[in-house]
């Protein structure tokens, strides 16, 4: 069966909007649903202030939404966007912004709902705490939000930048590579921030002294987890604006879809894991504070090695990029 370039356009705006809207809802879903969960915990300890826990709660699922409300914005304009350049290559790019959206919007909806659960239940056990816990969660969840952010600015590129001079063999395999490369990248950092921004906010409410300590190593954790995404970032850049020569070989497009396969699932794990340490080390702040500089280098130490995997997976982008 043949299709016209029209044709083709149409379906990978439509798949990629049915995609990117799909996926997109997953992890904001899950994390209002934690938020929820954790708000209800909190009113059956402390009933008396069940009005500033339903508060809060709408707040933290507000913002675990935000990210499902990118995917949104980014489904309609695939939908109804007016393509005025009709090419294969802009339907490998309109799929690419749907796949770059779907999958960016998992990490941050998920994370975003850590802090929101977690406030909550710190306003049960220290209500005189609301706004400062409030302050906390929404910090930490405005940085859950940012892989998401990020994937939301590939998608715009790959919908609205012209390609139309780049040849189509392998520029296709580019623009794909480059959606991938950056949602995937974007769940893990999403995820790994929030688990920084809940341990946050449950260590506010636990020894409220400790706040300036707390707070400090959430940020510092929060941002190393965000770095596998900003590889994803980085390599999504380099396969949308480096130029390739044109070739009728399938290889050298293979080549730059790994590139983007093995950036997008080799910074998953690195982004949790460094969630994971941060985690660790802001909860442990708030009962030693006393230790704050042992913890903080503990966790600074393993978000290094911890972001090694990430490091092996950029590399190999770049081989299979610039070399292979």
């Amino acid at each position: 069966m043949e299709f016209e370039a029209q044709t083709l356009v149409s379906i990978a705006a439509y798949v990629g909007g049915g995609f990117c809207m799909g996926v997109g809802a997953v992890g904001a879903a899950i994390g209002e649903g934690y938020t929820a969960a954790e708000a209800n915990l909190a009113i059956s300890r402390n009933p008396k202030i069940s009005g500033d826990i339903f508060k809060s709660m709408l707040v933290g699922q507000a913002i675990a939404e935000s990210a499902s409300i990118f995917a949104l914005v980014i489904a309609i304009l695939l939908l109804f966007l007016d393509v005025s350049v009709i090419s294969l290559l802009k339907a490998a790019a309109l799929l690419g912004a749907g796949i770059s959206m779907g999958f960016g919007a998992v990490g941050s909806g998920v994370g975003s709902g850590l802090p929101g659960g977690q406030a909550c239940k710190g306003i049960s056990r220290q209500p005189a705490m609301k706004g400062r816990l409030m302050t906390n969660m929404l910090i930490g969840s405005a940085v859950c939000q940012t892989p998401a952010i990020f994937a939301m600015v590939v998608a715009l590129i790959l919908m609205f930048i012209d390609f139309g001079n780049a040849p189509l063999n392998p520029t296709w395999a580019a623009l794909l590579g480059a959606g991938i490369s950056m949602g995937l990248a974007a769940i893990g950092s999403g995820y790994g921030g929030g688990m920084a921004a809940g341990a946050g906010c449950e260590g506010v409410s636990r020894n409220p002294e400790t706040i300036p300590s707390v707070t400090t190593a959430m940020l510092v954790g929060q941002a190393v987890s965000q770095t596998p995404s900003i590889f994803g970032l980085l390599v999504s850049f380099i396969l949308m604006f480096k130029a390739f020569p044109e070739t009728t070989l399938l290889s050298p497009a293979m080549a730059l879809l790994g590139a983007g396969i093995s950036m997008g699932f080799g910074g998953i794990g690195p982004g949790i894991g460094n969630g994971m340490a941060a985690e660790g080390a802001v909860k442990w702040i708030a009962r030693n504070v006393e230790h704050q500089g042992e913890l903080m280098r503990t966790m600074l130490i393993g978000q290094a090695v911890s972001q090694s995997t990430a490091i092996y997976a950029m590399v190999i982008s770049l081989v299979l990029i610039f070399v292979v």
